[in-house]
């Protein structure tokens, strides 16, 4: 949890605000193919892609 204090903290100090949306969507889609990898739910998300 240290890395993303320190991530947020470098995004308020930089202004690099534009970064924000692309970390959100990255850390969605992690999530989205580990959670899809080893459940019921893993052809639907295959799918998707």
């Amino acid at each position: 949890m240290e890395f993303l204090t320190d991530l947020f903290k470098f995004l308020m100090e930089r202004k690099k605000w534009w970064l924000l949306p692309m970390i959100i969507v990255l850390l969605l889609v992690g999530l989205l193919v580990v959670v899809g990898g080893g459940s019921a739910a893993a052809p639907f998300v295959y799918t998707l892609f």
